[in-house]
């Protein structure tokens, strides 16, 4: 799994017009499912992305989790296109997982997250989203369970 982690004041996903999902401070989350992943890179992915301390302490370091910076708001949004093959000039995407594998996983980080007192907004799997943040820092952090 690839998640892209941007840490936001604010975010929101539009479906339609329509505001689908949004949070205050915490985590804009594009996640990725690749062909190889299962349950144990979900709970993998799910474990970092909750305890990322990327939230200034009082001495101005990265060294505070979202939980402990009264962050704790996720907005994760699905994104084959994290797993696109761009050796030649049009992508591929044959890594990425077809939805009736990556569905079922996409909804474990999420579970998983609100297992862990996270409040978690999603987009739609697969829908035409517009997504909206205010970013913060910005602070961007590129997560792969192949190298975790």
């Amino acid at each position: 799994m690839r998640a892209v982690v941007t840490r936001v004041k604010n975010a929101r996903v539009e479906i339609g017009g329509q505001v689908h999902g949004a949070i205050g401070q915490g985590f804009l989350v594009l996640l990725g499912v690749h062909v190889d992943d299962g349950p144990d890179q979900a709970a993998k992915i799910a474990d970092k992305i909750c305890g990322l301390r990327i939230f200034e302490d009082a001495a101005g370091k990265m060294n505070v989790n979202p939980t402990d910076a009264g962050a704790n708001h996720l907005l994760i949004i699905s994104q084959f296109t994290l797993f696109a093959d761009c050796h030649s000039r049009r992508p591929g995407f044959t890594g990425a997982a077809r939805p009736e594998q990556a569905i079922p996983l996409y909804e474990q980080v999420i579970a998983l997250c609100r297992d862990r007192g996270f409040e978690v907004q999603t987009g739609q799997f697969g829908a035409d989203m517009q997504v909206f943040s205010q970013n913060d820092g910005p602070v961007t952090i590129l997560l792969d369970t192949k190298e975790l």
